[in-house]
């Protein structure tokens, strides 16, 4: 039975490493679409998000198969919740990347407004956030994942400064309303990203040591 188990979560392992480099591939594509007005590789974020949601099912089904026949216990079945957990993030990071490339899409048809407001600071903040909370995943790195939870600070500001830009924008011409809007919309995407990329680093303290940390305030004690 442990030989089997073995075997099934070594290949989960593999399935969602590659779903972590689609999504991250996703956010980066999106980023790059924004910034080069490219219809192309927008809509190539927007089509491939497909094969992402595909995975989301097959690997939550996996688990559940896994959970049912093999009855794991210990550091094994803590894998399986966070994969469970890890998924429906990497699922909603994937939405995200295509939230950003339709909104990328619709500012193309629009006046260039967004050379207005400079995201690369905002973007390059939440892809290293989502890169380092991966690379803490592959490398089970406790220290690394506090790092990527401690980021997050710097992109809700980041998000901020935005948000209050546009707002400014707005109220000395209304007449653009709309592609600024779209440019409120893109920064809060990028926090919910960034927000996302706090799960997985949280996920993989659960993984190293039983604990749930996303309400610290709670004193939730540590597994046994």
């Amino acid at each position: 039975m442990s030989v089997h188990l073995d075997r099934e979560i070594a290949r989960l392992k593999k399935v969602i490493l590659e779903m972590c480099a689609r999504t991250e591939q996703a956010v980066q594509d999106a980023a790059a679409a924004l910034a080069d007005r490219n219809d192309g590789l927008a809509r190539r974020v927007i089509e491939a998000d497909d094969r992402i949601d595909r995975f989301e099912i097959s690997v939550e089904e996996d688990c559940l198969k896994v959970l049912a026949l093999h009855q794991p216990v210990a550091s094994d079945l803590r894998f399986l919740v966070a994969v469970m957990r890890l998924n429906r993030d990497l699922e909603r990071i994937g939405d995200l990347a295509v939230k950003i490339a339709e909104r990328a899409l619709a500012l193309n048809r629009q006046l260039p407004v967004e050379e207005a407001v400079d995201f690369a600071p905002l973007a390059r903040m939440t892809q290293s956030m989502l890169h380092r909370s991966i690379d803490a995943l592959i490398n089970l790195d406790g220290a690394l994942a506090r790092e990527v939870i401690e980021s997050d600070d710097e992109v809700d500001a980041g998000n901020r400064a935005i948000v209050a830009r546009v707002k400014d924008m707005i109220r000395t011409d209304p007449t653009e309303l709309d592609s600024l809007l779209h440019l409120i919309s893109i920064a809060r995407h990028y926090e919910r990203i960034a927000d996302h990329a706090v799960n997985i680093a949280e996920d993989v303290i659960y993984l190293l040591d039983g604990r749930i940390i996303r309400h610290p305030s709670l004193g939730a004690p540590a597994a046994t």
